[in-house]
C-alpha cells in the first residue's frame, strides 16, 4: 500500500490483514488526460499501414541509447540470426516480459483465483504477490496451473510455515520469490517475543528478515529461490539495525552484527504517484531513479540515506548496480486525486519499461483489480473487465511476446539524435533474431517529441507498433534507414 508514514504522516489505524487499508493516501494529479497519437516516417520508402499514420522523409544522426541500462551479453541472436557486429547489445524481450507483476487479493478472499488467473493472463502478466498463509496454496497451485502464475509470497511472520508455502509452491515450479514482511512502518512485526514499534526498534523486524533468509538458503527444495528484503524497513528504521543492506558490512555500526544476510534483492514501495501527487513529466522515470531524493520512496530514501532517520547505507554508485525490486506501485482512478483510466494506461506501460531500463528485476503494480474497500488502483474493473490500463498491457506484452526460451541477444546499430530528456529507449531482441526497439515518451502534461531513429544501414522491413491502438503494426515499412516517430505519453515499439 502507499506507505502512510513517510516523512511522519500519521500511522494508518490498526487493520486486520496485511494490505487492506481503506484510508490510503490518494495519489492526485492536476493534468487533463492526453491522446497524443504517434506518426511514423521514413528515411526511405514504405507503404502505408493502420493508425492513421503519416509517411515522410528524413535522415539522422548521433549515438544510440541516450538512457543507462540493463547490459545482456553479446553474441548472436535466436534462430540463426546474427545482429550488427557492433551497436547496442539488446535485452532478451523474454527478461522484460518477466519483470511484469501485479499485487493481488486471493488470500484476504477479494480476489477469486481463477478470474484473476484469467486477468493475469490477458494482461500478459505472470508474477503475482499476495499476502502468505498456508491456506491459500492451493489456490496459488491452480493459477499456476491454468496461467502460469508465480507466486512472491509474503511471509507470515512464522519462518517455518513460510518456508513450508514456498517449498509447495516450487515442487510445481509456481514460487517467484519469498519476500520478508510488509512495511513495518505500518504493520508492527511480532517476533522472538518482540513487537517492533515504528518510534522504539525494529529488532524483531531484523531478526524475522535474518531467520527466514537463513532458512530459505538452508533449504535444499529451494535452491536458487530469491529472497526480497522488507518493504519499507531500511528507511523507515528507528534504530540502526542494518535494514538498509542487504548484508551488512564490516564497521557498519548497526545493532545486528556485522554480515548479518538480510535479502537478496532490495525492496522498494516507490510509489509511481509520489508524495506531491503530481502526474509530471518523467515521473516514472524519475520514481525508478535508484539515486534520486525526492519525491518517491526509491532505493536513495530506502537504502541509500533512510528518511526515517538518516542512517547511512549504500553510496550512489552502489545503488545503481544494487539488485533490487519494487513490489508496490501505482496510481488510482476513482476517489480523491484520482488519475483518469487513459491516463493510468499510458503511464503504467512507461513504468513498467522504466523500472526494468533503470535496473528493476521485478515490479509489481498494486493492484490487479479494483475493489470499493481498498481503492480503485486496478488494471481490471470489479467485474474482473479491462480497465484501459489492462488492455494497453495486453497489447503491449502481446507485441513484445516471445514463446522461445530466450537466446543470447545480439547488437543492432541504432541511433537517437539529440534524444529528449523525457524520451528513452530499450532494445529488446526475440528468441528468433528479431529486435523490437521500444521509445517512449513521458510528457503527462502534454506536448509532443519527434524522435529520429537511425537504423545504421537500410532495413528490409520495420514494423511500427502502438499498443494504444492494437496489436497490429501501425505501419510498415520497406528499404529504410530511418524511422522518425512522434511521441507524447507512451511507447511505441520498432520491430526489424
Amino acid at each position: 500500500m502507499p506507505d502512510l508514514t513517510r516523512h511522519l504522516r500519521p500511522t494508518a489505524p490498526a487493520l486486520a490483514l496485511v494490505l487492506a487499508a481503506a484510508s490510503w493516501q490518494a495519489c492526485a494529479s492536476s493534468h487533463p488526460a492526453t491522446s497524443t497519437g504517434t506518426s511514423v516516417s521514413s528515411g526511405q520508402g514504405g507503404s502505408g499501414g493502420g493508425g492513421g499514420t503519416d509517411v515522410g522523409s528524413s535522415s539522422t544522426t548521433g549515438s544510440a541509447g541516450g538512457d543507462a541500462g540493463p547490459v545482456a551479453d553479446g553474441g548472436t541472436g535466436g534462430g540463426g540470426v546474427i545482429g550488427d557486429p557492433t551497436g547496442t547489445t539488446a535485452v532478451r524481450a523474454g527478461d522484460f516480459l518477466n519483470s511484469l507483476g501485479v499485487c493481488a487479493h486471493v488470500t484476504q478472499g477479494v480476489d477469486a483465483p481463477g478470474p484473476s488467473a484469467t486477468a493475469m493472463a490477458f494482461a500478459g502478466i505472470h508474477n503475482l504477490r499476495d499476502d502468505g498463509n498456508p491456506a491459500t496454496v492451493p489456490a496459488w497451485l491452480s493459477m499456476h496451473a491454468s496461467a502460469g502464475i508465480r507466486v512472491c509470497v509474503l511471509t507470515n511472520q512464522d519462518v517455518a510455515s513460510t518456508v513450508s508455502m514456498a517449498t509447495q509452491l516450487n515442487a510445481a515450479g509456481a514460487l517467484l520469490a519469498v519476500e520478508g514482511p510488509n512495511e513495518p512502518n505500518n504493520f508492527p512485526v511480532t517476533y522472538d517475543g518482540q513487537t517492533s514499534g515504528y518510534t522504539t526498534t525494529f529488532l524483531p523486524v531484523a531478526k524475522l528478515q535474518r531467520d527466514l533468509y537463513a532458512a530459505v538458503k538452508a533449504a535444499p527444495a529451494l535452491s536458487g529461490i530469491p529472497v526480497f528484503h522488507a518493504s519499507e524497513a531500511g528507511g523507515s528504521e528507528p534504530d540502526d539495525v542494518g535494514l538498509q543492506f542487504l548484508t551488512i558490512p564490516a564497521d557498519a555500526g548497526a545493532a545486528m552484527p556485522d554480515g548479518t544476510a538480510y535479502a537478496d534483492y532490495a525492496n522498494t514501495h516507490n510509489y509511481v504517484c509520489g508524495h506531491s501527487d503530481q502526474l509530471v513529466d518523467n515521473v516514472a522515470w524519475q520514481a525508478s531513479d535508484p539515486t534520486l531524493n525526492a519525491d518517491w520512496d526509491g532505493p536513495y530514501v530506502e537504502y541509500g540515506h533512510t528518511w526515517h532517520e538518516g542512517f547511512a547505507g549504500y553510496s550512489d554508485s552502489e545503488l545503481v548496480t544494487l539488485p533490487k525490486v519494487t513490489t508496490e506501485t501505482g496510481w488510482l482512478t476513482q476517489g480523491t486525486g484520482a488519475i483518469t483510466e487513459e491516463q493510468q494506461g499510458r503511464l503504467f506501460m512507461n513504468l513498467y519499461l522504466s523500472a526494468f531500463k533503470e535496473g528493476f528485476a521485478y515490479t509489481f503494480i498494486y493492484m490487479l483489480r479494483d475493489d470499493p474497500v481498498q481503492g480503485y488502483w486496478g488494471l481490471f474493473d470489479t467485474s474482473y473487465a479491462p480497465k484501459i490500463s489492462g488492455t494497453y498491457l495486453h497489447n503491449l506484452t502481446t507485441i513484445l511476446a516471445d514463446p522461445g526460451p530466450g537466446a543470447t541477444p545480439g547488437k543492432l546499430s541504432y541511433s537517437i539524435a539529440s534524444e529528449p530528456m523525457t524520451v528513452h529507449d530499450l532494445l529488446l531482441q526475440k528468441t528468433d533474431g528479431t529486435f523490437a526497439l521500444v521509445v517512449w515518451d513521458e510528457r503527462p502534461s502534454g506536448g509532443s517529441d519527434a524522435v529520429t531513429v537511425g537504423l545504421g544501414t537500410s532495413r528490409a522491413t520495420v514494423n511500427v507498433y502502438d499498443p494504444t491502438t492494437g496489436t497490429a503494426p501501425a505501419q510498415t515499412l520497406h528499404a529504410v534507414d530511418t524511422v522518425t516517430v512522434t511521441l507524447g505519453d507512451h511507447p511505441v515499439v520498432v520491430e526489424l
